[in-house]
């Protein structure tokens, strides 16, 4: 049984539009279902963090940028109710200009963009853990 208990290496990607409002998606896999969380996924054997931010920001929105535009926010240690144990490394993207467009259906129901001061309520564990160590405004003037 322990050995089946692992931590995973998540990567978050938190991308704003020209006005500053923060892109979202509400999540549709079993693993935090009706959530918002920024684009993000898993990080891959032999990847490095920000190839994995840049490949699943594309891969999730169709949004292509270069992995050298992302900026570290830092990581949280986010241990799900249901036996998942992730540390996710989070990266900011400073002012895009693409739309997004729900690239895998069957795992997010929609993209959104929010007002960094009116976020939803039911953000995904990794989210609400990286917001209670950074205030966004701070991202908001690089």
């Amino acid at each position: 049984m322990a050995e089946n208990k692992i931590v995973r290496v998540g990567v978050g990607c938190w991308v704003f539009n020209l006005s500053g409002q923060l892109l979202l998606g509400k999540r549709l896999s079993e693993h935090g279902n009706g959530t918002w969380a920024p684009p993000g996924g898993h990080l891959e054997y032999g990847e490095t963090p920000l190839h994995c931010a840049a490949r699943e920001l594309e891969e999730e929105t169709g949004i292509k940028v270069s992995q050298t535009k992302f900026v570290s926010m830092g990581f949280t240690n986010d241990i799900f109710g249901y036996g998942k144990h992730y540390v996710t490394l989070h990266y900011f993207m400073p002012r895009i200009y693409t739309r997004p467009r729900i690239m895998e259906p069957n795992k997010c129901a929609e993209w959104q963009w929010f007002d960094v001061n009116k976020l939803p309520e039911n953000l995904f564990l990794s989210a609400r853990n990286l917001l209670n160590q950074v205030n966004l405004q701070n991202f908001l003037t690089l």
